[in-house]
């Protein structure tokens, strides 16, 4: 069952698969920003996935959050969210991430209850 205070942390080591240059995001071999808010998020769909109606899944619609440090290569990177406010199928979620030396970001994430079946024929 969906409670306040649910909670998950992701980890990653940074490598050459996840820095700014890699993705395109910048040019320095420091972890991505788009890597930060993919951890944030998968930490944030993790937090909830085994208390979720079965057939349904999240999917992210909003992400307001700062990156306030780089983070070297070799750096283990820890993001965490909790689980702040159920609004029927809208989760919001408190998220940050640390490295080695602390904070490298936080923020606000959102994401909606979607029955998978119904949400995927809509692809087209």
């Amino acid at each position: 069952m969906l409670q306040i205070g649910l909670s998950h942390t992701s980890e990653t080591v940074v490598n050459d698969s996840n820095t700014a240059r890699t993705y395109g995001s910048g040019g320095l071999d420091v972890f991505a920003t788009p890597a930060m808010i993919g951890l944030m998020e998968n930490a944030a769909m993790t937090a909830v996935e085994n208390d979720l109606p079965e057939g349904s899944s999240t999917v992210g619609a909003h992400i307001s959050t700062s990156h306030v440090k780089p983070s070297k290569l070799g750096a283990t990177v820890k993001a965490t969210a909790v689980l702040e406010e159920i609004e029927g199928r809208k989760l919001t979620f408190r998220v940050s991430a640390c490295d080695d030396d602390g904070l490298i970001g936080e923020g606000t994430h959102v994401r909606y209850i979607v029955d998978i079946q119904k949400f995927m024929s809509k692809i087209k």
